[in-house]
């Protein structure tokens, strides 16, 4: 990619995402994730109502009347994003490609981090730890992060969700909170996912397509397995075999859908075709 086109997509992504985390999220994303607790700030003269046990005994005791020490919200964040760059992310339909969506959700979540001045950090991740971007602050750090997603090309294909929450859990050593975006097409991952999740506070973001869904009815076709690059000749227009193919994607879903609940893990499901704004904010609202 010429460096000309490059940045215009970091320009367009930047504008289209920061407007969305400054107008929608602003609000949201600071009531939905909160910060370590609460921090001492000062003191000030002890006024009716106020909570005796916050009283400073010391100051009290030198000026012969009583103070209050007052606290507020620790509200800075590490904001970890941790991104498949599997090739399965490379599917998409007519309406867009599932690594699009991804590199959209991703830099709205960048934006309302730094907004709310809050620390950034990325992970990319296929069956392997792809790259480590550490957490920072700033305008300079979050479009080095874009232009990162926009171009970033893994060596691996395949997917081990498992491995990337182990190295979350061993890397950050602080609580975090962590957005998983992913189509979640693995297995064997709720052990190191529950960890991870008792460590810091882990969100799911599962991006699919509605072709994923279901098959249609169009013939003889040859597949490519995006992640193994094997080929197979699947007859689509035998009924069997989408029925076969559509139980396939609602039992793997539904799968997933329980393992998120078992280890605690707020979650949502975003379409190619859907709106993923109304999403994330439904998926903020809950947790406020």
């Amino acid at each position: 990619m010429e460096a000309s086109e490059l940045l215009k997509k970091v320009r367009h992504i930047e504008i289209k995402t920061r407007g969305l985390s400054s107008n929608i999220f602003a609000g949201e994303y600071h009531s939905a994730f909160k910060g370590r607790g609460m921090m001492f700030s000062e003191v000030r003269e002890y006024q009716y109502g106020d909570d005796i046990r916050n009283i400073d005994w010391n100051v009290t005791a030198r000026f012969g009347h009583p103070f209050i020490k007052v606290f507020e919200e620790e509200r800075e964040l590490t904001v970890m994003l941790m991104i498949d760059v599997s090739g399965s992310r490379d599917f998409g339909t007519s309406f867009n490609f599932k690594k699009n969506v991804i590199t959209e959700m991703a830099a709205v979540i960048a934006f309302s981090a730094i907004q709310n001045n809050d620390k950034i950090g990325v992970l990319f991740f296929s069956d392997r730890i792809e790259k480590f971007i550490p957490p920072k602050k700033g305008r300079k750090h979050i479009l080095h992060i874009i232009r990162e997603l926009i171009t970033f090309t893994p060596e691996h294909q395949n997917t081990n969700i498992a491995e990337a929450c182990k190295y979350l859990t061993n890397a950050i050593k602080k609580r975090c909170t962590t957005f998983i975006i992913s189509d979640f097409m693995d297995e064997n991952y709720e052990h190191a996912l529950r960890i991870a999740n008792q460590k810091h506070d882990v969100v799911a973001l599962k991006i699919f397509d509605k072709r994923e869904t279901e098959m249609p009815s169009i013939g003889l076709i040859k597949m490519k397995d995006a992640e193994t690059g094997q080929y197979q000749w699947v007859d689509t227009s035998n009924s069997a075999v989408r029925a076969a193919y559509k139980n396939w994607w609602i039992t793997n879903s539904t799968a997933t859908d329980a393992l998120f609940a078992k280890c605690g893990v707020d979650n949502v499901s975003v379409s190619t075709e859907d709106d993923y704004v109304k999403a994330l904010i439904s998926l903020f609202k809950k947790r406020m």
